[in-house]
């Protein structure tokens, strides 16, 4: 009987990655790590977890150095399980017969994969490590497709620690999904996805069920819906986060008010995104305020509550707080200087020029430093910094062209009207500012920008008059810059862009075919603008929305006779 009550190597391994998980959730980040580093080269658990801990280091720091440090870790875990699989035969794995042991080993590598895959895309965003984060991306898609088959069958073994690799193939099931199903088409055709297609609310169940058991992956899984009702769908979607899910996910976490990593990482998105009425942009500024009190070990954590707080008072229009939190960044964060440097002079241009005399610096001065802090990483150039780069060339000339306004286009790419459509006062406020904006480009003489600038203010002033259930004159506004497509000179993301924008209106008006024929122009007829990719999923999104909708019985199914 006594090896019968004997906890397995596996379980005590995981028993103790859970523990070490549990010290870097509580912001003890060393301690975290060497606990987990003694073990990391004879325990496939601790080496992923140390990595797992790196990677998530790298994806705060965006440093190349974090992030291929993180890569080799997690390359030399892979090699770890790879010692425990079971040697490969081209049986399918339903029809061979594991250990407990093995399946794990499984499991853990094809997550390994899974994440190189995901620092390929991060370290760089051209082509061929697309690709080659594609090959990984499909190996680990393989295994889990193969494991999950696995876990349905009969013959899986159920070991003491059967519940932890039941949660690493959820995570991994419900990651595919949620992933293949938001991608746009050409981008799965170019990892050679032929014929998978995500199931987004497969995946979110997967993911929901991973996280609500007690097991290693649940950190994970909830981490993944959290960013999924948070983050991915605002930035990469129609904008509707489900915000009861998100606050549940929160419960476990807020009650340990030490637990600050998750709050700093998570909660302020969420309070400032959903914008329930009791929790509002004030609250989350309180909170980012908290988290940068709450540790000091990793920088890069306050930096992301610098970015909140950045945009926590653009919504609230007060400049000169944004300008103080842009400034902080250009001189602490190493993601993107030329951003931070044009967000300065973004802010500044909104002020008087009586409210200028206190700043060193002037807007001409900070807009000219743009181009100049372009970042040369491994090739790797950031969508929003090629656009502040596009955006301040025009302060380049002799006498400089300046921007109408330059804060409200860039809260636009970052999808801040649906954060502050929730609330009146504040979508008010802007078009008030988009307003004097209009009079302001009206008084000065006409030049080779009118047109753009007009259409920047014209698409903007769409998006406050529809959160403001304006519906008529919003939808003049975004066809006023369809009206100006020829003569745009610059600023070509404009027109998909309003073609979205008019595609969700007709959306919410119940004009599906309208919406449609909309978001496939937007979709099919440009190409090579600022922001493409983001734009692409954003179509990606209200399509799906717009086709589940007509498939769900709005109009009589004609039978097929």
């Amino acid at each position: 009987g006594y090896f019968g009550s004997r906890k397995s190597e596996l379980s005590i391994a995981l028993d103790d990655c859970m523990a070490a998980l549990d010290l870097f959730l509580q912001n003890d980040f060393e301690e975290a790590l060497s606990r987990l580093h003694c073990r990391t080269t004879d325990s496939m658990y601790h080496a992923l977890t140390y990595a797992t801990v790196l990677e998530m280091q790298a994806m705060m720091t965006f440093d190349p150095a974090d992030i291929s440090a993180a890569g080799n870790t997690m390359k030399d875990a892979q090699a770890v399980c790879q010692r425990f699989r079971k040697k490969s035969s081209f049986n399918s794995m339903v029809s061979r017969s594991f250990t407990e042991e093995e399946l794990h080993a499984e499991v853990c590598y094809a997550e390994c994969l899974l994440q190189r895959a995901a620092l390929t895309f991060l370290q760089d965003e051209n082509m061929i490590s697309f690709i080659k984060g594609g090959i990984k991306v499909r190996n680990s898609y393989q295994i889990y497709k193969e494991l999950h088959a696995v876990l349905l069958s009969s013959t899986c073994v159920h070991g003491d620690s059967h519940g932890h690799f039941e949660g690493g193939v959820k995570l991994g099931v419900g990651a595919f999904n949620l992933m293949l199903s938001m991608l746009p088409s050409r981008i799965l055709k170019l990892l050679e996805f032929v014929g998978f297609s995500g199931n987004k609310e497969f995946g979110l169940q997967q993911l929901q069920e991973g996280s609500s058991a007690h097991t290693f992956r649940a950190f994970l899984c909830n981490m993944l819906l959290l960013c999924y009702h948070t983050f991915m769908s605002f930035i990469l979607g129609t904008g509707e986060g489900d915000v009861e899910d998100a606050e549940k996910l929160l419960q476990p976490y807020l009650k340990h008010a030490d637990r600050m990593l998750i709050q700093v990482h998570i909660y302020p998105q969420f309070t400032k995104k959903t914008g329930t009425v009791s929790v509002c942009v004030s609250q989350a500024i309180a909170r980012f305020e908290e988290c940068c009190e709450a540790q000091q070990q990793w920088k890069q954590f306050h930096h992301m509550c610098y970015w909140e707080l950045m945009w926590c008072f653009t919504y609230k229009r007060r400049w000169k707080m944004a300008y103080f939190y842009a400034d902080l960044l250009s001189k602490e964060s190493a993601w993107s200087k030329a951003t931070y440097v044009y967000m300065k002079g973004a802010y500044l241009s909104m002020l008087t020029n009586e409210e200028c005399q206190p700043f060193v610096e002037s807007e001409v001065a900070l807009f000219r430093q743009v181009p100049g802090l372009k970042q040369k990483i491994a090739g790797k150039s950031l969508p929003t910094e090629k656009f502040a780069i596009r955006k301040a060339r025009r302060y380049l000339a002799e006498t400089p062209h300046p921007l109408p306004a330059p804060p409200l286009e860039m809260m636009y790419i970052w999808n801040g009207y649906t954060v502050i459509g929730k609330h009146k006062d504040l979508t008010e406020g802007m078009l008030k500012t988009l307003d004097e904006a209009q009079k302001n480009l009206d008084q000065h003489p006409k030049t080779e920008f009118s047109v753009d600038d007009q259409c920047v203010l014209s698409l903007l002033k769409g998006l406050c008059l529809k959160h403001l259930g304006r519906l008529e004159e919003a939808e003049h506004y975004f066809t006023l810059v369809l009206c100006n497509e020829t003569q745009i000179r610059l600023d070509h993301y404009l027109v998909p862009n309003a073609l979205l924008e008019h595609g969700l209106l007709c959306l919410e008006q119940g004009r599906q075919e309208e919406a449609i024929k909309l978001l496939e122009a937007a979709k099919q007829n440009y190409k090579h603008y600022s922001m493409e990719s983001r734009t692409h999923f954003r179509i990606q999104a209200a399509l799906h929305k717009a086709k589940a909708t007509l498939d769900n019985g709005i109009h009589p199914l004609i039978s097929s006779s």
